[in-house]
């Protein structure tokens, strides 16, 4: 179970994780809720009914990292070919409507990852077998994914990067932690999706 997540009976997934690993991932969590924010949220005193209906943002974040984790719904207005102003438009409505939700929902899953690291923490020396329900593990796949997203922004890494470059890079790096960070999270994704698969 080391490095990877496994099955367990009747659903959910479990991983033994020790107190480097649990502080890296507690760390990029952390990291990853900061960077999202809370978005715009309502006042307490507000309407619940009309907190559904507040608007959000409608420009794109400037943050590419943000950016990446909340594109544009219609494409990249940006990009050559596009009629700019028609999907412009579209694309900001959109996010109005739904950025906020979005955001919520991320930070929400980055904030239920800590609480479950803090309490693996908490029940051993640092490290221990870390165990999700079925919901807690959508959550972390989440978690997992924004990280993987935003590392990847601030690497530059490409789809086009056949070569693996990047993955060759030498200790002196200053990318290569990063880079391990990036690959390790891929690994604990990849295992966590196979233990969601029937």
């Amino acid at each position: 179970m080391a490095g990877h997540f496994e099955p367990l009976p009747g659903g959910g997934a479990a991983v033994a994780l020790d107190e480097v690993e649990i502080s890296i991932l507690r760390s990029l969590a952390l990291q990853l809720a900061e960077l999202i924010g809370p978005g715009e949220e309502p006042a307490e005193q507000d309407d619940p009914l009309a907190s559904l209906f507040t608007e959000g943002p409608s420009e794109p974040p400037s943050d590419p990292a943000l950016r990446r984790l909340f594109p544009d719904a219609y494409g990249d207005p940006a990009k050559p070919g596009r009629e700019d102003g028609e999907l412009r438009g579209y694309s900001a409505e959109f996010r109005r409507f739904t950025e906020n939700d979005l955001r919520g929902r991320k930070r929400a899953d980055a904030l239920a990852v800590i609480r479950s690291l803090d309490a693996v923490a908490a029940e051993g020396d640092g490290g221990g077998v870390l165990k999700l329900t079925p919901d807690a593990s959508r959550q972390w796949l989440g978690t997992l994914n924004d990280l993987r997203l935003t590392i990847g922004t601030r690497l530059e890494v490409a789809d086009e990067d056949e070569d693996g470059e990047l993955y060759r890079l030498p200790d002196s790096d200053p990318r290569k932690p990063m880079v391990m960070a990036y690959l390790w999270l891929g690994a604990l994704q990849e295992t966590l999706i196979e233990t969601l698969t029937p």
